[in-house]
């Protein structure tokens, strides 16, 4: 296809990718999104990075998964970016925090709690972890759009999966189970894994990025004895962040 050297980690190279990309962690969900896509053709797959290209609405487009946590999803944005791409919408999973996050519901976050480190290695603290406003206006009017249940807010952001559901077993069980305390109290949606990397990272690279979650789990709501049924289908979010990129590209046309 080219002759350009590719990036080191994803194994993609300028042309290989569009300005518009979806960025899930599972590997194994890129070809469902990238079959919402037209045209879509597979590019690349090295480690956890699987990347497809395709069309929407005419725009080139690609989806590039990214594996758990801030340290891979920060590489595939570097690379991403240095093959063209400046606009990303992260969608995944999520626990949710909030006891009116249920299982199934979709959060669409406004900015991220930077509970891990990987943000710390591209601006200091007191910079905050926000999503692009466009990106995430599209991202909650898409999913009003497809009809499902809608919360937008602040994410909380962590390195470890089990310090947030086993705090108790580790050393520092005593910061984990205090800093939880604080996310609830402050009305934080949600827990996960990426945003607040992406976030300040985007901002690093002067590239928009957002992000829309599917609930699986709100161990909140469990410890209330609220009802819930765990829901691990991620189909909805992958339509949110599909639709979004529809309306964003519209978005873009009609400002120019």
């Amino acid at each position: 296809m080219h002759d350009l050297p590719k990036q080191y980690h994803i194994q993609c190279a300028p042309g290989d990718v569009g300005r518009y990309c979806i960025l899930p962690g599972d590997p194994g969900r890129v070809p469902a999104i990238a079959a919402l896509f037209d045209n879509a053709e597979k590019v690349a797959q090295n480690r956890e990075y699987t990347t497809y290209t395709g069309t929407l609405l005419g725009e080139k487009v690609s989806v590039c998964s990214t594996g758990i946590g801030g340290p891979s999803a920060a590489i595939a944005m570097e690379e991403l970016t240095k093959c063209g791409a400046d606009t990303f919408i992260r969608t995944g999973t999520c626990g949710g925090i909030a006891l009116d996050v249920k299982s199934g519901d979709i959060v669409v976050a406004t900015g991220a709690v930077r509970f891990e480190h990987t943000s710390m290695e591209y601006a200091p603290i007191e910079f905050p972890a926000v999503a692009d406003f466009g990106i995430t206006g599209c991202l909650a009017q898409a999913t009003k759009n497809l009809g499902y249940p809608l919360h937008t807010g602040v994410v909380q952001c962590k390195d470890s999966f089990y310090g947030q559901h086993s705090p108790d077993k580790s050393p520092v069980y005593y910061e984990l189970q205090q800093k939880w305390e604080s996310w609830k109290r402050l009305g934080v949606k949600a827990s996960e894994m990426e945003s607040a990397a992406i976030f300040v990272v985007a901002a690093a690279l002067g590239v928009r990025c957002g992000s829309c979650f599917h609930v699986v789990w709100n161990q909140e709501r469990e410890k209330a004895g609220m009802d819930q049924t765990m829901s691990e289908d991620t189909t909805a979010s992958v339509k949110v962040a599909v639709e979004a990129l529809k309306l964003l590209i519209q978005s873009d046309r009609a400002e120019k």
